[in-house]
């Protein structure tokens, strides 16, 4: 039986991987548990390969509710660390489409989701 949290969880880790191909986007801003580690030690791998971290997205029912789906769908939260040269209102753009591409393709999103994207860094 799969739950609304993995549901959620799936979509998390789907948009994580559409962010992360955003020309402009260096990377999802780190939570407090990431800062802490290194980052060597703290790199998730798949086969070698490094996967997307999902620390920089924050899921809410659409009226504010943490974590949780509600009647007005999903809110998604995204904070992204942009490359220096780059306009962060286009990489703006840019991540807001690729998520809401990704969210509309997910079947773990039948409800309306909206976004907000913050950059909260340039590097």
């Amino acid at each position: 039986m799969v739950t609304r949290a993995h549901d959620e969880r799936r979509l998390v880790e789907a948009v994580a991987a559409a962010v992360g191909e955003v020309p402009g986007v260096a990377f999802l801003r780190p939570g407090l548990a990431a800062r802490l580690r290194g980052t060597a030690a703290s790199a998730r791998r798949v086969n070698g390969a490094p996967t997307a971290s999902t620390s920089g997205i924050r899921v809410r029912g659409a009226s504010g509710t943490p974590g949780a789906r509600d009647a007005d769908g999903l809110a998604l939260e995204v904070f992204v660390v942009v490359h220096r040269g780059h306009r962060a209102v286009d990489v703006t753009r840019a991540v807001r489409e690729a998520v809401t591409r990704t969210a509309r393709a997910s079947p773990s999103a039948p409800v309306p989701v909206r976004m907000t994207v913050t950059v909260s860094g340039i590097v």
